[in-house]
């Protein structure tokens, strides 16, 4: 029999007692729980329908795009097909996948480990981490930002360990010291594939291809190492609500689990595995800077219930701690007569705000900024 729909406004609470335990949706599964707390069922039109999932295997014509970057640093033709590919998947899609990027296979496949490692821990050495207190340097938690909402909605199937830099400037002696070597090694990649990528960006969009790196659009990152536990109950809730980023480019390691789907006209697509390739999506501020020519994409996870989790470590490419208070518009390169601004000038500070008030519960921020 099908549940009731969920009052979430009385889940709240237990939501909010849930929190205060600190043991994540891992302690719940540790503990053997058969059925879900009413506060993680999600509405039966947001939930996903397995049955009628499309497939993402080129059986149907629909194919995420695929960048490859070998000869990235080469002044010939596959530098002009690069700049081409990151243009058509901007545009159309929002998300696409990379290859040959320079980042060792050894480096990501050990910074997954590194997550597993974290969130496999005994639940007492967890504990310290576990915080809402996101101007800390580092954060475990479940289920997303839940407080910051514009009204109760249902959890998310998921733990999180969320890392970020003060200032633009990485302290790794403040990461768990289980995984603090890994993140090191991969931070340091991050950082040169985001140069690579904002070339690319720039050229595809018209611009000189040191322009987002001039302007320090792209310059800081924060990385979130999700960890979602196999779910007795898969079909009733999901492991991350479908949403949009408020990043400008969203750099995606996942293991070999599958889950992460992507909405492309109205239809949900299956994002396959790829083996060594990162997969990239468009966020909102990138919209809103690049004027429309860029687009940001809709996304979810499943909730699966196989034996293992699903494991990724995701990196927020977002502007500099300086440039995230200055007003800034949609890059006036891209304006003219006949081609006039979408949006309002504003800030990231300003912009997130209000994504944190409406992004969370599935909402689309960029609408409040159009002029």
């Amino acid at each position: 029999m099908a549940p009731a729909l969920v009052d979430y406004t009385a889940a709240e609470k237990e939501l909010y007692e849930f929190d205060d335990l600190k043991i994540g949706v891992k302690g719940l599964v540790d503990a053997g729980v058969t059925q879900i707390p009413r506060f993680f069922i999600h509405p039966p039109e947001c939930r996903a329908n397995r049955s009628s999932t499309p497939q993402n295997n080129g059986a149907d014509g629909v194919e995420i795009p695929v960048i490859d970057l070998e000869g990235f640093n080469e002044n010939d033709d596959r530098r002009v097909k690069m700049v081409n590919a990151m243009r058509y998947a901007c545009a159309t899609w929002g998300f696409f996948q990379i290859v040959n990027h320079g980042v060792p296979v050894a480096v990501m496949e050990e910074m997954v480990e590194s997550i597993r490692r974290f969130h496999e821990q005994p639940q007492e050495a967890k504990m310290e981490w576990y915080s809402r207190d996101f101007s800390r340097k580092v954060n475990y938690y479940s289920s997303g930002d839940i407080k910051g909402r514009a009204k109760p909605v249902p959890a998310e199937w998921k733990d999180t360990l969320s890392c970020r830099a003060a200032d633009d400037q990485w302290d790794f002696d403040a990461l768990p010291e289980l995984c603090r070597h890994e993140m090191k090694e991969y931070m340091k990649n991050m950082i040169n594939l985001q140069e690579k990528l904002s070339e690319l960006m720039s050229e595809a969009l018209g611009l000189s291809k040191d322009h987002l790196s001039n302007t320090g659009y792209l310059k800081s990152i924060k990385l979130s190492g999700h960890y979602y536990p196999a779910c007795p109950e898969p079909d009733l809730t999901l492991g991350t609500i479908k949403h949009s980023d408020p990043s400008l480019l969203t750099l995606v390691l996942q293991d070999k689990s599958n889950g992460l789907q992507v909405l492309h006209n109205d239809q949900w697509v299956d994002v396959p595995l790829v083996d060594g390739a990162f997969v990239a999506n468009i966020g909102d501020f990138m919209q809103l800077l690049s004027n429309d020519k860029f687009k940001s994409v809709e996304h979810r996870v499943l909730a699966t219930s196989l034996g293992k989790p699903r494991i990724s470590a995701v990196s927020f490419f977002i502007p500099s701690a300086k440039e995230r208070i200055k007003p800034c518009g949609p890059i006036k390169e891209l304006l003219s007569d006949n081609t006039p601004p979408v949006y309002r000038i504003t800030s990231y500070e300003e912009f997130m705000n209000h994504y944190r008030v409406v992004g969370q519960i599935g909402g689309r921020a960029l609408p409040h900024f159009k002029l």
